[in-house]
């Protein structure tokens, strides 16, 4: 049976390095947070190769297209997964996404934040199938995120011992 990093390796995909947080900056939390069989993810922005941050930066509906949002949040899809990896050792310990929520920045009316999040949606489903990359979500607009993130997203999973 194929694993999810067989999968990620199928699509041509490859994981940025884990997180590096940006100097000075204080973040008294963790990124992923294990406890008992799930580990609950913080929220994300997409990361570069090497870890570090890497937006995206804007507004959706002034300036950020909803296709390009969508390839956003496939990349924020991937840090996530790099995170969770480096957390978990194997992806395959993952037995079922339980929730996402996406965190769009959006200029007034606009209305496809469920679009943009599409992108990480349709990651998971391809990594992990549909039965456990099937998942509860929520996607919503908001005025600002921090550093000026155009998109945040968090989750939930469960896991094996």
């Amino acid at each position: 049976m194929a694993t999810p990093e067989d999968r990620l390796a199928d699509l041509g995909l490859e994981l940025p390095a884990p997180v590096v947080r940006p100097p000075g900056v204080h973040l008294p939390f963790t990124f992923i947070n294990l406890r008992g069989d799930r580990a609950v993810v913080s929220g994300h922005a997409r990361q570069a190769a090497d870890g570090s941050l890497a937006g995206p930066y804007g507004v959706f509906g002034a300036g950020l297209t909803t296709a390009e949002g969508y390839a956003e949040a496939k990349g924020i899809g991937l840090s996530v997964l790099a995170n969770l990896k480096a957390e978990i050792g194997e992806l395959s310990r993952v037995t079922g996404w339980v929730r996402v929520f996406a965190m769009v920045t959006s200029a007034p009316g606009y209305a496809e934040q469920h679009l943009v999040a599409n992108g990480f949606s349709d990651l998971l489903i391809d990594v992990f199938g549909p039965e456990v990359g099937r998942h509860a979500r929520s996607a919503v607009g908001v005025a600002g995120l921090p550093l000026g993130f155009a998109m945040e997203i968090e989750g939930e999973v469960l896991i094996r011992p």
